[in-house]
């Protein structure tokens, strides 16, 4: 496969997306083929059928290559889940020398994911967030800086092992390696964030059909990230729940006439649905789901609130919300976010790779474009030769690869 080809495989509890594009300029991607199957043998992001997502998986990937012309061997992979964890963890170091070289930065960063975890947990995801040096802080890179002690602020990641095994199974089951995991809201945020709103403070809220995720960004650092077990299926479950009828005919309901917010519709206009035992047609009022609907949409946010509060990091977010996937193009979803939040509220899709369709424009497909991001920036660090100092030759657990490589990434946490 060509160096510059790049692959990720959105694991969604809805869908399936597999996208594969080329970099055609330095930082600029063009969409090769995309693959979009609907999931099977997954709940709340985790694998629960091998056999059905492995069969589901192979087949986005299938109609990606074909739809390409090319056949992957490798690609980044979101990680969602109710058992995904994070915590913010402190290492220091002596540096033998007195100049640090990435040997050090690795060794800080062992350090500081060193810490206790259930047994049946993981690290996946190791984000340095700043370094200091001898006392000082706010250092972006301290490569090559003069220094007795070097301390890092990280960011970690854990996931329950057996899912993680089972996701990987599931993914190289088809053939394919899995070159990173990458926690679903991180990768939208590389795509819908500025950096203007990563330095003044901003929460990304990525709703799919099983979780709703976080992840806050301060300072131009993660400093937070959390999986809320809830998503639009429990939405779509409340309609069919209420309105007595199919999962199936609730789904429909829910996307060609759902509404959180009354203001936004007629409550005196009605439709027709059949309900389940009844033969003939029932006719239901739109206040009646729109009553349905917002009762569900402000008991998720008030959940995102919860969490917020418990992250301790309320009111830092000047920049505000970014509300993505798919749950969030449901009508009134930012307006009911920014009530219970009091925050401003924005939602954001992908833009910035070229040959897009017109269906991939959508909040739904933030996540998947995020990835080709993601695998961009660590493709422009392995092919780039490595300069200045000792190279760790140890990969770092959780990331993969060595510090130095994932230096770029890094940096996009940093001040």
């Amino acid at each position: 496969m060509d160096e510059r080809v790049l692959a990720g495989i959105d694991v969604g509890t809805t869908k399936i997306c597999t996208l594969i594009a080329k970099e055609e300029s330095p930082g600029q991607l063009r969409l090769l083929g995309s693959g979009i199957e609907n999931s099977r043998g997954l709940r709340k992001g985790v694998v629960v059928d091998l056999e059905a997502s492995t069969s589901a998986i192979m087949h986005s990937i299938d109609q990606a290559e074909r739809a390409s012309g090319i056949e992957i061997s490798s690609a980044l992979v979101s990680l969602a889940g109710s058992d995904v964890n994070s915590v913010n963890s402190r290492g220091a170091v002596g540096v033998a020398n007195g100049i640090v070289d990435p040997y050090d930065v690795d060794r800080a960063v062992d350090s500081a994911r060193s810490i206790p975890l259930p047994h049946n947990q993981e690290v996946v995801q190791v984000i340095a967030r700043g370094f200091s040096l001898d006392g000082q802080e706010g250092i972006k890179s301290p490569i090559n800086m003069h220094a007795y002690r070097l301390e890092v602020e990280t960011h970690i990641i854990s996931a329950s092992t057996a899912s993680v095994e089972n996701l990987r199974q599931c993914v190289e089951d088809t053939g394919i390696q899995i070159s990173r995991l990458v926690m679903n809201p991180l990768a939208a945020a590389e795509e819908v964030l500025t950096d203007t709103e990563r330095e003044m403070g901003v929460v990304v809220c990525d709703i799919g059909g099983g979780t709703t995720d976080l992840a806050i960004f301060v300072d131009g650092n993660v400093w937070h990230t959390a999986v809320i077990p809830v998503g639009g299926n429990y939405i779509t479950s409340d309609i069919a729940h209420g309105l007595r009828i199919p999962i199936s005919q609730a789904e429909e309901i829910k996307l060609q006439h759902g509404s959180a917010l009354s203001d936004l519709t007629n409550p005196n206009q009605f439709f027709h649905i059949r309900v389940i035992s009844e033969n003939e047609p029932k006719q239901v009022a739109m206040g009646d789901l729109v009553h349905i609907i917002s009762a569900r949409v402000e008991e998720i946010f008030s959940m995102v609130y919860q969490e917020i509060k418990r992250s301790g990091y309320d009111g830092l977010f000047p920049a505000g919300m970014v509300l993505t996937g798919g749950s969030s193009l449901l009508q009134g979803t930012s307006e009911i976010a920014s009530k219970v939040m009091g925050l401003p509220v924005r939602i954001g899709s992908p833009t910035s790779i070229l040959g897009m369709e017109k269906e991939l424009l959508s909040p739904a497909y933030t996540t998947s474009v995020g990835l080709l991001r993601w695998a961009l920036l660590m493709q422009e660090l392995i092919t780039n030769p490595k300069k200045n100092g000792r190279q760790s030759s140890k990969p770092l657990r959780g990331i993969g690869i060595d510090w130095i490589t994932v230096k770029k990434i890094i940096e996009r946490m940093l001040p």
